[in-house]
């Protein structure tokens, strides 16, 4: 290329005022060989592989349509910021057995606090909450924190904006009634990770039996005494996250006669991010539909992208 066309070249470029960024953590910015140096420039073909930086959840743009409403929230635990779907810190649902983890922790903690230990038969009964979500082992502990004292104390501990005892007639003091915004759960969520909920004795424990949740949304795994409930957010994310980091979860569910729809909620937490997810749409479409919307939202978080290539300049050649 002759020296009077590359200053055209380079004046046509200030003035369209043009400019390429590369993220540093992609590529760094390529020397361009000139006519002294260009034999020592480096064959493309022998440059280093570029390797995209390890996926994790973020925030970005959701769409899913459904039949209902939706609800979502992504707290990055490292800035301690919320991003969300617009509704994410006005529009409540009912926890249902998503609570569960907090009623769990709240015993511990306190029981730890009291410098006491659980009885072996407490012990089962908050892990039964847990893995398999029964209700009678968490009404048990509900009862022993003082019924609608655990949700008040929830939402001083967690320090919860959004969240409110239950209003539905003949249902007054009932846990899975309490109505929460999708920001709140991702707040209960720290709360959980961070220790405050459960204390620094049980924190570990209770994290690790949210990683061991049990069953499916198959009809054989809903049953009155233990209701499978390994589903929803885990869905959506690639083996990569899952492989790399320990994600403890809890949903809740429950098809409502008082209003004919399901209420669904999906809670996930990590070490770099907590996520909650929730869904209000017509019984006719069953638990699957709940579950797989909580999954949508969770695959759109899901950066970067699986296949997404990395863009980098082209090398540019003299000649």
């Amino acid at each position: 290329m002759r020296p009077r066309l590359i200053m055209v070249l380079a004046v046509a470029a200030i003035i369209s005022g043009g400019v390429l960024l590369v993220p540093a953590t992609y590529a760094k910015l390529a020397t361009i060989p000139g006519p002294t140096d260009s034999a020592s420039a480096t064959p493309a073909t022998q440059r280093p592989a570029l390797t995209p930086p390890p996926p994790t959840l973020a925030a970005a743009p959701v769409s899913v349509p459904v039949d209902g409403s939706v609800a979502w929230a992504l707290l990055d635990r490292e800035s301690g910021r919320i991003a969300g779907s617009a509704n994410s810190a006005t529009s409540t649902n009912s926890t249902e057995s998503m609570i569960k983890v907090w009623i769990v922790a709240d015993f511990l903690r306190r029981t730890a606090e009291a410098n006491k230990k659980p009885s072996d038969e407490r012990l089962e009964q908050a892990s039964q909450a847990i893995r398999y979500s029964s209700n009678d082992p968490a009404e048990a502990l509900y009862n022993a924190g003082g019924r609608t004292a655990v949700i008040r104390r929830m939402i001083v501990q967690c320090r919860l904006t959004g969240t409110r005892l239950g209003t539905v007639p003949g249902y007054a003091g009932w846990w899975s009634f309490t109505e929460m915004t999708a920001q709140d759960a991702v707040r209960m969520g720290e709360c959980v990770k961070n220790g405050r909920a459960a204390g620094p004795k049980w924190t570990g424990w209770l994290l690790n039996e949210m990683r061991n949740v049990w069953g499916t949304t198959a009809k054989e795994d809903q049953r009155e005494t233990r209701e499978g409930g390994r589903w929803g957010i885990i869905d959506g994310l690639p083996k990569e996250i899952l492989d790399r980091e320990p994600v403890s979860i809890k949903n809740g569910w429950t098809s409502l006669v008082y209003d004919v729809n399901w209420h669904v909620n999906c809670l996930a937490i990590t070490s770099n991010w907590v996520l909650a997810v929730q869904v209000r749409y017509p019984d006719k479409r069953g638990l699957d539909y709940g579950a797989g919307v909580c999954a949508s939202v969770a695959a759109q978080l899901v950066t970067p992208q699986p296949g997404a290539a990395l863009k980098v300049p082209r090398p540019l050649t003299g000649g």
